[in-house]
């Protein structure tokens, strides 16, 4: 059973490791130095070095693109259940981000003086959806559909093969329900290192956007410096729940070990204000812990034990205090009334209200973004969303008054920082 901590009592060092999702640490030397050496290997000799990339990695001798044929038959080795579930969470993402595009646009006009903003769609894009600890058809659902929803014109998806050298088939068959058909099957570096610089068969992007490994992150950085703009902050995953006296401890264990069950660089945090709930809801954790099949029982030990843990506040305010300083990737407010609590959070990639809003939920039906900034990124950072894929071209219109109003600042500040030309655009219309 995992170990209470009192946070009012807990020490610099405990804490530190609690935000630090158990020590987040700088990626490995070596590490950054193998996959810079790849990123360098597909800059300079393109295809060839995707190829070698692939078979090195991989031990696949197959093509880069993946064809229209294999994309149409993929769904022939799915259930329809759960064929549904795909083209149910592509309906809710979609109607998410046409609301959230609908409202992008503005303009208001106030004295003579109107502004707004027009909204554009970037020109490409390009997606990596990991596959290496499972298949992750919403990870491509969440990341292209707002894409798609924005009008990005060209749309480029990367994913690593599977053991049998296949692209997963959930997998294309959400690329072939979204109408994806630019697919390539590389090594998740050296793919993402080929979106960045362009070769014979995968033509560069202008952004590139998706979660995965450290290697990734690392790739992702080394694209980020010759010129493409990255997506940042998608790192292992993380989950705070902050529960007051009213949560099911059962609930708050089944909910905890969402996001735990990933891997061993997950994190899963449980925040309470009632210490009997805190001890109900840990005894339920160790048994549904033990309930887990192997390896997602390790991964689920190391994200609550090593990586999260069990913290007592003594009120609400406490409680958000910790939330906010960790800045979770989800946030779910499992309490009596969770709109009350809901203006306390400053911090956060989403926020779930109440016991019925779970992880999984947003993870794959609700529709809101589920691909969220990670490791305290939420600070900083927002989830992928149709935002992700558009530019903000501001927009204003003066009438002669407003304008004549204006004057005196524009050239104020034109003499100030010795800018004639500024201020003659002024005196020349007083003539």
């Amino acid at each position: 059973m995992a170990a209470i901590i009192e946070w009012r009592l807990a020490g610099e060092m405990e804490r530190r490791r609690l935000l630090a999702r158990g020590g987040t640490a700088a990626p490995d030397p070596e590490l950054v130095k193998s996959v810079t050496d790849l990123v360098q290997r597909v800059r300079l000799r393109g295809d060839e070095a995707l190829a070698e990339a692939l078979d090195r990695f991989h031990c696949v001798k197959a093509g880069l693109r993946v064809g229209a044929a294999e994309l149409e038959a993929a769904g022939g080795e799915l259930d329809d259940t759960l064929k549904e579930a795909v083209r149910m969470s592509i309906a809710q993402v979609r109607a998410f981000n046409e609301t959230a595009l609908a409202r992008s646009h503005w303009r208001v006009e106030r004295d003579g003086v109107t502004v707004g903003e027009l909204v554009r769609p970037i020109e490409s894009a390009g997606l990596y959806v990991p596959c290496g600890k499972g298949s992750f058809p919403s990870v491509l659902i969440m990341l292209a559909t707002p894409a798609l929803v924005a009008g990005v014109g060209r749309i480029a998806l990367v994913v690593p093969p599977c053991v049998d050298g296949r692209v997963d088939p959930a997998v294309l068959f959400a690329a072939h329900e979204l109408g994806l058909t630019e697919v390539y099957r590389s090594n998740g570096p050296a793919g993402i290192a080929a979106l960045a610089c362009g070769t014979a068969t995968i033509p560069a992007v202008r952004k590139l956007v998706g979660p995965g490994s450290p290697a990734v992150s690392v790739a992702m950085a080394a694209a980020q410096r010759l010129g493409c703009v990255v997506e940042t902050g998608f790192g292992p995953t993380d989950l705070m729940i902050v529960c007051d006296g009213s949560a099911d401890p059962r609930l708050l264990a089944a909910d905890l070990l969402n996001e735990a069950e990933y891997g061993f660089d997950s994190a899963a945090v449980l925040v309470g204000t009632d210490r009997q709930v805190l001890e109900r809801a840990a005894a339920e954790l160790a048994a549904q812990i033990d309930e887990l099949p192997g390896p997602r029982r390790d991964y689920a030990e190391k994200s609550v034990r090593g990586n999260g843990g069990i913290v007592l506040v003594g009120s609400a305010e406490e409680a958000m205090a910790v939330a906010n300083a960790y800045a979770p990737e989800h946030l779910q407010l499992a309490v009596a009334e969770p709109e009350a609590w809901l203006p306390l959070v400053r911090h956060a990639g989403a926020v779930l209200l109440g016991q019925w809003t779970t992880p999984a939920a947003s993870n794959f039906a609700i529709g809101t973004p589920a691909t969220l900034p990670t490791t305290g990124f939420a600070k900083v950072t927002s989830g992928v969303s149709v935002h992700t894929y558009l530019t903000r071209i501001p927009v204003a219109q003066l009438d002669k008054d407003a304008f004549w109003r204006l004057a005196p600042t524009i050239i104020a500040l034109a003499e100030h920082e010795d800018f004639p030309a500024h201020a003659a655009t002024v005196t020349v219309r007083q003539n």
